[in-house]
């Protein structure tokens, strides 16, 4: 143990450095990061496992920053263990920075996550725990991991964390230990002005482990989290009240701390220097280690190899005693798309795309033994069902089940799925209503970010869910998320795979797309209703290139037929009439736009030939196809919301029948 002046030093260290980075940067948090100091140095120097040598150890622990903002307290935490250099941290969210600011994941630097989106990042904690359960239920000990978040009161507020309770205490996570700064101020106010709830009985309502500490005072913290470590059956939440800007001074006689404006501005001029006086550093360089505090996590670092030098030991021992285990793990951690015979998928002509779904997810649930399925409690609408009837649910006390029930908690279940995505060696796939990808897009949006292939499985996808009536009926959606197939992320990459197959066989060839793609996540869109089958001797395995022709080939035609999902289908309904009228016409199915892009030029030339005429059919917003129907042509959508009927009726009335692309095409030409 490590005695209370060596400790204290070395978390004044940590808020001179956070207070210098955000100064330097002219922006930036500095308050928390000053508050939570004493926290994180007791986290590290004494309680954190992790191999100094190999940041990727499968059986490290991990520790998920929820308010990113206070990346600065973690960047600083990490320069004490030679994570970062001090010029690093002297370049605080600068173009091309190491230090940029959330979200981040950057394994080598020691960072597992920093959220931006606050609640966000603590679910995703709550994931990882759900993932290290899985696989030690699966791998044995060698997957004795402790998930450790922080979270703050603004992440306690946001909605989510509800959501995260609840499942987290549900599933008796006893792996997770959070770490609450109550501090008693926000960004413009204090806290009391917004809430007066009493957080540790509601945490305890959930089934927490919950207890109350001064958050600045390295025992209290130090006991707490020892306690929190022998809990056999809760997740633990150590509510740390901490001093806001703790150390800071305005000037010579009056103190900085508690007050808002160090929450979300550099300290600033003469309160700068005070701080950095009054906690030991030197205003003019501010940027050093200080001698004691390298002693410090130097002889952590020693502790730190004979520890890992012993669980890897044990790992070594175990591979040899369970070879077949061993190789899983190896598999499962390496992060390339699993090995799945397609062949086994034997698919139902005219069945929904959401039932041709389920016919995978019962393949995968046999063949991908790492693959975790999830749904926010409508397994048996959006056919997910398919995987559950394979396996069980997560249960407390037993995580040898793959099915993950995440209540009726749409943006909790997507950011649960990021979190065992972030934690490795599981594959996530969760499923709900398209119209509830409202509630998603924020997850969807950070799992775009940080490039982490979450599967979301999007069913009901148009007007077609008839009788529930205009609040479940998707219009907007599919044009919302398609954004995301023309972004691109850091890497050049389309951020995210959008795909909307046009039958029962086409739905094989999307999710073999998402189980392959191991860069981005992937979204299937898919049917209520069933589909008819394209025509007999289409090449699916062409579906692969974002578009493609499934009838009319290389003839010379007169128009292009264009859509994706099961206007398709209603497009070659109308082509059979167009045809009798001797119209010569090509189909084009397009389940990814972003995909099709991404082709070679003369690929898709010769798909959609420059001047062609081109009818787009979409039951969703005609932007949702005007980027590939060009100014030469038409799309046919729906330009407001739905309406209450049968979907027969509403295809009728609405204009979605071989009848009706016959009509509009021939006023077309």
């Amino acid at each position: 143990m490590n005695d209370k002046k060596t400790m204290n030093l070395a978390a004044d260290n940590i808020r001179i450095l956070a207070a210098s980075m955000v100064e330097k940067a002219k922006s930036g948090h500095p308050g928390g990061a000053m508050g939570g100091a004493d926290f994180i140095n007791v986290l590290y120097s004494e309680f954190l496992v992790y191999d100094p040598e190999n940041p990727e150890w499968e059986g490290r622990d991990r520790f998920f920053l929820d308010p990113g903002h206070m990346a600065p307290m973690l960047y600083s935490q990490l320069a004490l263990i030679g994570k970062f250099s001090l010029d690093d941290l002297q370049q605080l969210r600068q173009w091309g920075s190491v230090t940029p600011g959330h979200p981040e994941r950057e394994l080598a630097r020691g960072i597992e996550n920093t959220s931006g989106p606050l609640g966000q990042g603590h679910t995703f904690a709550v994931g990882a725990a759900i993932a290290a359960k899985f696989l030690k239920a699966r791998l044995g000990d060698v997957m004795r991991q402790t998930i450790y978040a922080y979270i703050s009161d603004g992440g306690v507020q946001e909605e989510i964390s509800q959501g995260a309770g609840r499942i987290a205490g549900t599933l008796g996570l006893d792996n997770l230990i959070m770490f609450y700064d109550a501090n008693d101020i926000q960004l413009s106010t204090e806290t009391k002005v917004v809430t007066v709830e009493d957080t540790a009985k509601k945490y305890e309502a959930w089934g927490w482990f919950v207890q109350k500490i001064d958050g600045n005072d390295c025992d209290q913290i130090r006991e707490a989290l020892r306690k929190a470590q022998a809990e056999t059956e809760r997740p633990s939440l150590i509510i740390g009240h901490c001093i806001m800007g703790k150390g800071a001074r305005k000037d010579d006689n009056s103190s900085y701390e508690r007050n808002c404006k160090t929450h979300g501005a550099p300290l600033g001029g003469e309160a700068f220097v005070n701080t950095v006086k009054n906690l030991g550093g030197d205003p003019e360089h501010p940027f050093k280690i200080f001698p004691e505090v390298e002693k410090l996590y130097a002889h952590r670092k020693e502790e730190l190899k004979k520890i890992v030098a012993a669980r890897h030991a044990e790992k070594a021992a175990w591979a040899k005693a369970n070879p077949e285990k061993a190789a899983r793990m190896e598999e499962w951690f390496s992060g390339k798309a699993p090995k799945i015979d397609w062949s086994k998928v034997q698919q139902k002509a005219g069945a929904a795309t959401r039932g041709a779904s389920a016919t995978v997810l019962s393949v995968l649930a046999e063949q991908v033994p790492n693959m975790i399925c999830a749904s926010a409690d409508l397994s048996n609408s959006d056919k997910t069902d398919g995987f559950l009837k394979k396996t069980h649910d997560l249960q407390r006390g037993d995580f040898s089940g793959a099915f993950f029930q995440a209540g009726v908690a749409e943006l909790t279940m997507a950011c649960c799925c990021i979190g065992m995505a972030l934690h490795g060696g599981v594959i996530p796939a969760c499923g709900t209503f398209f119209v509830f990808s409202d509630y998603m897009k924020p997850a969807v949006r950070m799992a775009a970010l940080m490039e982490l292939p979450v599967k979301f499985i999007w069913t009901h996808d148009a007007f077609r869910v008839g009788e529930d009536g205009p609040t479940h009926e998707p219009v907007e959606q599919e044009a919302q998320i398609r954004l995301m197939e023309k972004l691109k992320n850091h890497h050049g990459r389309n951020s995210m795979l959008v795909v909307r197959p046009a039958d029962a066989e086409e739905t094989t060839v999307c999710w073999r797309m998402a189980m392959e793609n191991t860069a981005t996540p992937t979204a299937l869109i898919l049917s209520r209703q069933n589909i008819e089958m394209l025509p007999e001797g289409n090449d699916y395995g062409q579906a692969e290139k974002g578009a493609y022709i499934v009838a009319g080939s290389d003839e010379q035609f007169d128009v292009i037929l264009l859509a994706s999902g099961s206007e398709v289908s209603t497009l070659e309904a109308g082509a059979k009439l167009l045809r009798q009228d001797g119209v010569k016409l090509r189909v084009v199915s397009v389940p990814s736009e972003g995909l099709f892009r991404s082709q070679p030029k003369d690929y898709q030339e010769r798909i959609l030939p420059a001047g062609s005429k081109i009818f787009g059919l979409t039951a969703g917003l005609p932007v949702t196809l005007e980027g590939l129907v060009g100014a030469n042509g038409k799309v046919w959508g729906l330009e407001s919301f739905g309406f209450s009927a049968p979907y027969k009726v509403l295809d009728e009335k609405l204009g979605y029948t071989g009848e009706n692309v016959y009509k509009q095409v021939k006023a077309m030409l």
